[in-house]
């Protein structure tokens, strides 16, 4: 099932991007192609394959977690732009 410009405009309302009607039309386009190719990957027989989670086989290489001593918060906060009573100060969002 296609995608339609009316369904590209909403999603762009909904992440509160301002699209020219170029970029609707290019990105109506984009994700029609996409959705074929997932039509065409559909198609294809599975039923002997395993599921993966990735391609390659890979193995955990992060270091251990090991507790150590952190910032001084002095430090931390000696670059922000503002602080207040030991913490960053932020600008009131709502």
């Amino acid at each position: 099932m296609p995608i339609s410009t009316a369904e590209v405009e909403h999603v762009a309302l909904l992440a509160r991007l301002k699209l020219s009607p170029e970029e609707k039309v290019a990105y109506t386009e984009q994700l029609n192609a996409i959705l074929e190719y997932m039509d065409k990957l559909n198609a294809l027989d599975t039923t002997d394959v395993e599921p993966t989670a990735h391609v390659l086989p890979l193995r955990n290489v992060f270091r251990d977690d090991v507790a150590r001593p952190g910032l001084p918060r002095e430090r931390a906060l000696a670059g922000a732009p503002a602080a207040s009573e030991g913490q960053f100060k932020v600008p009131r969002v709502v």
